[in-house]
């Protein structure tokens, strides 16, 4: 990853977390409630929606200023289905900090879910009350949210469902996690395209753009879940299994093995109380059957497919950002 997309994320993220503090100011009581809900977003996190969203309207000839609003929001929808996510796969850690639900309880997880959701549409909110964006593109704007919210909403319900399965094939994975993790990243890019004043054949390519970087993103999630190092990923390696995940490399793997492996893979896939070693064991299984290698060429063939889509935009300093965070999702550790 280059210096200058380090230096550049790490600016977003201070300006997003600036912003999200402000928009908690003066929010005390219940005490719990407000503490829960910022507990992830202290945690830190790698804030790419929200740059993603800065850079798209930079790209498009917009402010970033006019825009923090809106990646504030990003930001805080991701973090509400994090909460909830955590609550449904019982995860006892995320960013390596105890999930909300284990520190305050799942009723106060919920309530803190519910609230960053409210305090997502309040920033967009706040986005029309400076009357430099013209309406019809704030009202697209909550139109691009709300639409990724309600696909988010059917990936996470579609991964569970999958869960009871072993049969889940490569197409209904990719329309699984087009749902629950690309939806919000198309949303991020397009919602910055917006506020950048963009043409509709640029909000529809950096739309495009986001769909597949978040496609590519999540496989190289799934990759990084197996093969990471375990303080550095911020939460259990392996864990994918032992909650019954149906990713790329397990679907891949189910299909490769032998009837002796597939039923070593499956005596351990769901199973929330296998030992460790049985766990190692059959990530080796799945590493000697080739299939990690395969998702993450998938992940480069998806982030390609990303990058193809911003041919239409000119050679700018903003665009070689973008090219870059597509080498980053590729490289990242985790």
């Amino acid at each position: 990853m280059s210096q200058e997309l380090i230096r550049q994320l790490d600016g977003a993220s201070k300006e997003v977390n600036r912003e999200i503090a402000d928009s908690f100011s003066g929010c005390t009581e219940p005490k719990d409630l407000y503490a829960a809900s910022n507990h992830l977003i202290n945690a830190g996190g790698k804030r790419l929606r929200p740059f993603l969203v800065l850079k798209s309207c930079e790209l498009t000839g917009g402010w970033r200023e006019d825009a923090l609003k809106v990646a504030v929001a990003i930001e805080l929808v991701h973090n509400f289905s994090l909460v909830h996510d955590d609550i449904m796969d019982n995860d006892d850690k995320r960013r390596g900090v105890p999930t909300v639900h284990v520190k305050w309880g799942i009723p106060m997880a919920l309530l803190s879910g519910d609230m960053l959701f409210a305090k997502a549409y309040d920033a967009i909110v706040s986005s029309a009350k400076t009357r430099k964006i013209p309406p019809r593109r704030i009202l697209k704007v909550f139109e691009v949210v709300t639409d990724a919210t309600i696909s988010l909403c059917e990936g996470q319900a579609l991964d569970m469902l999958f869960e009871e399965r072993s049969d889940v094939s490569e197409r209904e994975y990719l329309d699984m996690i087009g749902k629950k993790t690309a939806a919000l990243i198309e949303a991020a890019a397009k919602s910055g395209a917006l506020i950048g004043n963009a043409t509709y054949k640029q909000v529809e390519a950096l739309g495009r753009f986001g769909r597949y970087a978040g496609v590519g993103f999540q496989i190289m999630d799934d990759v990084l879940g197996l093969t990471a190092d375990e303080k550095v990923l911020g939460k259990p390696v392996g864990s994918d299994i032992r909650e019954g995940k149906r990713t790329m490399i397990l679907i891949n793997a189910l299909s490769k093995a032998d009837a002796s492996h597939r039923g070593q893979i499956l005596s351990v896939l769901g199973n929330k109380v296998a030992s460790s070693d049985k766990v190692e064991d059959v990530i080796e299984l799945i590493q000697s059957l080739g299939s990690v290698d395969y998702a993450a060429k998938m992940a480069e063939k998806f982030i390609e497919k990303a990058k193809s889509q911003l041919t239409i935009f000119p050679p700018s300093a903003n665009k070689e950002v973008l090219l870059n965070l597509c080498d980053y999702i590729i490289s990242r550790k985790y």
